[in-house]
């Protein structure tokens, strides 16, 4: 199992992973913050509800999506990796999966001397559900908001001939409290949100099982002036991750972040909106330099069909 752990390690600080020092300690793609319209804020995303990435980061917050939505994204790492994913989800229930897949890495054995160039690749494929009390009319109306989730992901894992698999499995909750407008900020929509992350499970190496590692974080965030949103993550693992996230007007965000763990990275990102079609851009610090994300999501809950037929008659003949 040490040789594998080496392995895998070698296999992600060579493709540049620096997202708050993750790369120390990362054996799955899992390890790796997901998203981009999140990323761009810091990755503070557990009491957030956001579109399709919402299933990324609790699925508590699936209960409070208003419809149906699909997100995919793309990032490559200084030409030696390709991180890409994709999420459906609908009201109540999501799937997705993350991707990640590299050309030649040195390799190393346990003494740390070179051995042969290997291949790296690692997927996660994720299933979710979220429930909230007031679904149920049978149910007592309770004083706030409440959501819980839970989800399920399968993973698998090879470089070079070791190959693994195996799964995990999350639950989340999350509350949201009626603030309403106070003061000259207009405080309002602030959540609270709770995961306990591979409760159960692990991956499989042949005969050997290696744990993927428990932890609980807990987040937070609120809206002011029904323009900016602030948001900060808190790991029991020892990471932290805060954002901000600015709407000068509906169909643009600007968004400024940090993410810290072993080490420290910094985010920033921008978001356009066109009738429910998101294109969404991320920038994440990282030792070797930084990295690039673009994702395209396509909110149907919030796609106007009637005003996106007129825009494209403007075009027509």
């Amino acid at each position: 199992m040490t040789r594998i752990r080496i392995l895998f390690s070698v296999a992600l600080l060579c493709v540049g992973w620096g997202l708050g020092g993750m790369a120390e300690t990362a054996t799955t793609v899992l390890d790796i913050a997901p998203g981009v319209g999140v990323i761009g804020a810091g990755g503070a995303g557990i009491s957030l509800v956001s579109n399709a990435e919402t299933l990324y980061y609790n699925a508590a917050g699936l209960a409070r999506l208003p419809g149906i939505s699909f997100t995919s994204f793309f990032s490559s790492y200084v030409g030696e990796a390709n991180y890409s994913a994709l999420a459906l989800t609908f009201r109540n229930v999501g799937i997705g999966a993350l991707l990640l897949n590299s050309g030649s890495i040195q390799g190393y054995d346990e003494e740390g001397e070179p051995t042969e160039l290997l291949g790296y690749s690692s997927s996660a494929y994720m299933l979710g559900f979220g429930v909230s009390p007031s679904d149920f009319a049978f149910l007592r109306a309770l004083p706030s908001e409440m959501s819980f989730g839970v989800q399920l992901k399968v993973i698998s894992s090879k470089i070079g001939d070791v190959k693994g698999s195996g799964f995990t499995i999350d639950l989340g909750f999350r509350t949201v409290f009626g603030v309403g407008g106070v003061g000259a900020l207009s405080i309002s929509d602030v959540a609270v949100g709770l995961t306990a992350v591979n409760l159960f499970g692990a991956m499989s190496y042949d005969d050997i099982e290696d744990d993927l590692g428990m932890d609980l974080r807990v987040g937070a965030s609120a809206r002011f002036i029904q323009r900016i949103t602030v948001a900060a993550d808190m790991y029991l693992g020892g990471a932290f991750r805060a954002g901000i996230s600015f709407s000068p007007v509906p169909t643009l965000a600007l968004r400024l972040g940090v993410l810290s763990g072993a080490g420290t990275s910094f985010t920033a990102g921008l978001g356009v909106n066109v009738q429910g079609f998101l294109v969404d851009y991320a920038y994440v610090s990282h030792a070797l330099g930084g990295s690039h994300r673009v994702s395209l999501t396509l909110d149907f809950s919030a796609l106007n069909i009637n005003a996106l037929g007129s825009s494209l008659r403007r075009f027509l003949p």
